[in-house]
């Protein structure tokens, strides 16, 4: 399969407009042997998917390894990993509220600092097991992780310390792009005016299901240079068939929501999965995006829905309809 690819701000980074979430190969909602993750990496690379995305904080180092145990033998991928989380030996038993399945021994320590970064940096390539790293985002520095209370402070030494560190290795060709990753929109508007960043992971917030930012976000984020990743474009399992929107149940309102979208695609003959994932794409600002399939099965579905006839009547209908932002770019 031929995925167009997509330059990630003005930088000479490149992604396909479809990537590999890592998040589930460290063990995040179901648990993947290793050897399963490994046939589920490389069912993305043989499919022609080239840009994989990982994190420290995916199963403490795990999904970093599972992925540069694929990629190492492999050529023409673009890698994006984060930094943010330094990982230090855990002492006790792993916590029976840890959402990581079979995780390595690890546990994470929040740190924003120049030098933390740095560490965190060389720490990921001596995980990944490769020569060099394409994309680097800031973990996390949203109300979603920290609370509205500490946030502020998260996000103030990010700016002061990992932003100039992102910098130094990017002026240095140690990395092609920087950039953040996070689940919330204000915490990227409020570090555009602290650096040249080139790209954005964005988890949902423009998605068929929500699109508040089309009009404050993405067009800050267009004129400043930069691209957005869209990471999680099913919310979290809602457009997939499943109850959860943002990594909880979903409340009536979205499923009425969501029921009442279905309902049209149906109309058209299109699984909501299929228009979930083409839909983002059709904004000039968005690069690509990254679902988190569980297993190569969920890799091959994906790959259906994404291969789907979308016809043009569909997305007039739902803008009709009220459901999606009516000024929102759909696909051609």
């Amino acid at each position: 399969m031929k995925f167009e690819t997509r330059k990630l701000g003005r930088t000479s980074a490149e992604v396909t407009t479809l990537g590999l979430g890592g998040a589930t190969l460290g063990g995040n909602q179901a648990h993947l042997t290793d050897a399963d993750a490994k046939i589920l990496c490389l069912e993305a690379f043989d499919s022609g998917i080239r840009y994989f995305d990982t994190a420290p904080f995916y199963g403490y180092g795990r999904s970093e390894r599972l992925v540069g145990d694929t990629l190492r033998h492999l050529d023409g991928w673009t890698l994006s990993t984060k930094v943010g989380r330094l990982l230090r030996p855990r002492k006790g038993e792993q916590s029976q509220n840890d959402d990581w399945r079979q995780p390595l021994p690890f546990e994470p320590v929040f740190d924003y600092s120049y030098d933390g970064v740095m560490r965190s940096y060389e720490d990921s390539l001596q995980r990944l097991g490769l020569d060099h790293i394409d994309v680097l985002y800031i973990h996390d520095i949203d109300t979603f992780t920290h609370g509205a209370e500490t946030q502020p402070k998260m996000h103030a030494a990010a700016m002061d310390g990992a932003a100039r560190a992102l910098d130094d290795l990017r002026s240095s060709g140690a990395v092609k792009a920087i950039g953040i990753g996070v689940n919330e929109s204000q915490p990227i508007a409020d570090a555009l005016s602290h650096a040249q960043w080139d790209c954005f992971l964005l988890a949902g917030r423009y998605t068929l299901l929500e699109q508040d930012s089309l009009d404050t976000l993405l067009p800050a984020v267009e004129k400043h240079g930069a691209s957005i990743i869209i990471g999680g474009p099913f919310n979290s399992g809602i457009l997939v068939g499943r109850e959860t929107w943002n990594y909880v149940k979903a409340p009536e309102s979205v499923m009425t929501k969501v029921k009442a979208m279905a309902r049209v695609c149906e109309a058209h003959n299109v699984p909501l999965a299929a228009a979930a994932l083409r839909f983002p794409l059709a904004h000039p600002t968005v690069a690509g995006t990254i679902p988190g399939p569980r297993s190569a099965e969920e890799m091959n579905q994906i790959l259906e829905w994404w291969t789907a006839d979308i016809p043009g009547s569909l997305w007039s209908d739902l803008k009709n309809e009220k459901l999606i932002a009516t000024n929102a770019p759909v696909p051609a």
